[in-house]
């Protein structure tokens, strides 16, 4: 029987190891360096200006996500949303700020469904209708407000001297206008303010946005109310319901960001801080981590170490699909999702020798890709830090540019789930946690998240559509495994992927061996190459032993990573 003095001590350690995986990292105030690593160079460069007219890492991130509204229009804007995971440094608050997009009031769960209840095609990707109320711009004056230092007008100053001056069209920005010329050229306020003459713009021409630079002043200067209410606010509506979208003035005065606690967990000896929900990346990850801690993966073959992550994630994506949705409006039983009683009961069907059917979990939810997001890291030489993923959903969004205002509509509505049968563009299936309703915010992938251990702090997130979290994994994995961590071979490491269904591993081209893959093949596994390389890393590493920062952008970008 357990004497009163080892229970003392089980007690003791148990709190110690509570107190490691929940209280923030904190050390020197003073931080020799300050770091950036986002999506555009333009965008860096701007978050550094900032800091260098003595802002603090909150405004660098408001000028960074107002650049890349400009630069990155196929990824980002003022007519998306996104989650802003911050840590403030003088009291080591953490917390993430939910600048989500939000399904109208008029809004119902069959609005994408014909009179059979089948999808209608194209309704909720394309248009007006396809658009949710934008979250972007809130969530900047929310940052500049309670955790900025300078004014939101200064912090927004590089983002319209860019959309009002221009800047020159990048080999990027061409390939993605191409890809989706059709789109562009299907409304007039969208062909004139993103193409030349009805073409692609060529490299090293000057793309101006005039308009949208005159929305992004009325936001620095007057705030939320700037875009939310008055000219801006009137145009956007009058423009929706025109072409058939059911916005109104109130959808948008109603629009709150949110302050949402982040999903907290522990992974051998790393404190894992990730995005809550109506983000499903930080209980995705943690029901994969919490899983794989039953395992030594250091001591297992490069195969075999692939196997049990396909198997852990194939579980935890079960679990997504089932459970995952806007919080506000559906009961996630995040409580079990986190106990490793829980992660307990998942791993005990895993065969080490053999891949799991997905079909014998239950079907759920079928899963395809996107890259139509951003991302960027900063943290600042008092060591507050951000790490932000953006998006408006696929390429350039719903391509309906809102009247004379600039402001190119996200086709978030698709994220939702149409029926409970219904796959969106990414094929993610029906759900009931994930219906529309009114006011809503629908469920995202999007993962920004902090990595803290004693030997320092790992800033990250990506694009990828549904396979944002597998990356975001497969780096703290590779985290956990460095003797020396090192931030660019992280960001650029080989990437595989696993979703639940459909049923199969999914790998770089030339990422693996032809021998690795056979033995996966051997244990069951379907192996398909992917067409290309996915995402988009942007990272930052805060080494606690000298108090340096390091950044660094995957190499499959083009993106910018300042450390100075």
């Amino acid at each position: 029987m357990q004497s009163l003095t080892e229970m003392i001590i089980q007690r003791a350690r148990f709190a110690l190891l509570l107190f490691l995986f929940f209280t923030p990292l904190t050390w020197a105030e003073q931080f020799p360096n300050a770091a950036i690593a986002s999506a555009h160079p333009l965008a860096t460069l701007a978050g550094r200006e900032m800091l260098d007219q003595g802002g603090n890492a909150f405004d660098a991130a408001i000028a960074v996500a107002g650049v890349l509204a400009v630069v990155e229009p196929y990824n980002s804007g003022l007519g998306g949303g996104g989650f802003f995971l911050l840590h403030r440094a003088r009291d080591g608050r953490q917390v993430m700020l939910d600048a989500r997009e939000k399904a109208p009031l008029a809004a119902r769960s069959d609005m994408y469904l014909d009179q059979k209840g089948e999808p209608i095609a194209q309704a909720s990707l394309a248009g007006p209708l396809a658009a949710a109320i934008p979250g972007l711009p809130a969530g900047l004056a929310h940052l500049a407000k309670r955790y900025g230092r300078l004014p939101l007008r200064q912090s927004l100053s590089a983002a319209i001297r860019l959309a009002e001056e221009g800047f020159p069209i990048d080999a990027r920005y061409r390939a993605m206008a191409e890809s989706q010329l059709m789109l562009l050229q299907s409304h007039s306020a969208t062909a004139q303010q993103f193409l030349t003459e009805g073409t692609v713009p060529k490299i090293g021409e000057l793309l101006k946005q005039p308009q949208l630079a005159v929305s992004l002043r009325m936001l620095a200067q007057q705030g939320s109310k700037g875009f939310y209410r008055g000219p801006v606010a009137r145009a956007m509506v009058a423009a929706v319901r025109a072409q058939g979208g059911i916005w109104t003035q109130a959808d948008l005065t109603r629009y709150q960001v949110k302050e949402r606690a982040p999903i907290v967990f522990g992974y051998r000896g790393l404190r894992i801080v990730s995005a809550a929900p109506p983000s499903a990346g930080g209980l995705t990850l943690a029901g994969t981590l919490n899983i794989l801690a039953r395992y030594d993966l250091a001591q297992q073959s490069r195969a075999q170490q692939m196997h049990l992550v396909a198997e852990a994630l194939r579980r935890a994506y079960h679990d997504r699909a089932r459970y995952l949705g806007d919080a506000d409006f559906v009961r996630i039983p995040t409580a079990t999702l986190l106990s490793p009683a829980y992660a307990e009961q998942r791993a005990a069907s895993i065969d080490l020798n053999n891949a799991t059917l997905s079909a014998s979990l239950d079907v759920a939810s079928r899963v395809k890709q996107g890259d139509h997001t951003t991302h960027f890291s900063i943290v600042d030489r008092a060591g507050n830090r951000v790490a932000a993923t953006l998006s408006i959903n696929t390429l350039f969004g719903s391509g309906f540019v809102a009247g004379n205002t600039g402001v190119l509509l996200n086709n978030e509505m698709d994220d939702f789930a149409a029926s409970e049968q219904a796959q969106n563009v990414y094929g993610l299936a029906g759900s009931r946690a994930n219906r529309i309703a009114p006011g809503k915010r629908p469920l995202s992938s999007m993962s920004p998240t902090f990595v803290e251990s004693q030997r320092g702090v790992l800033m990250l997130g990506t694009p990828g559509g549904s396979r944002i979290i597998s990356m975001v994994l497969l780096a703290i994995l590779g985290l956990e495994a460095s003797p020396v961590p090192d931030v660019a071979a992280l960001a650029g490491a080989p990437r595989f992927h696993h979703q639940y269904l459909p049923d199969r591993i999914e790998v770089e081209p030339d990422a693996f061996s032809a021998a690795v893959l056979d033995e996966l093949a051997l244990k069951g596994h379907v192996v398909h190459i992917a067409p290309g390389k996915w995402g988009n890393m942007q990272a930052v590493w805060i080494d606690r032993a000298s108090g340096r920062a390091f950044a660094a952008s995957d190499p499959r970008g083009a993106g910018g990573a300042l450390a100075w």
